[in-house]
């Protein structure tokens, strides 16, 4: 499962469009040259009815830089806890 960025709390869901989002976690992973990284517990908004997950741009960037910065470094793969700033 993916994860979406969002710019709102508590939208319906673009996915199955039948309910409302709600505040929960997911577990982000990526996937880049040789890379996987598995980011468990990051805070995002969760479609009650699919399960769709909405991760706030803020966030996102977080998680895009921390991939960047251990694709540099060779890392193969990486399993880490989310920690808020």
């Amino acid at each position: 499962m993916g994860f979406r960025v969002q710019k709102e709390n508590a939208v319906k869901c673009v996915v199955c469009k039948r309910d409302e989002t709600r505040p929960g976690s997911a577990t982000v992973t990526f996937e880049r040259d040789g890379l996987t990284l598995v980011v468990k517990s990051v805070s995002a908004q969760v479609c009650a009815n699919c399960g769709e997950e909405y991760v706030d741009e803020q966030i996102a960037a977080r998680l895009l830089k921390m991939a960047e910065d251990l694709a540099l470094t060779g890392t193969q793969v990486e399993i880490r806890q989310f920690v808020a700033a």
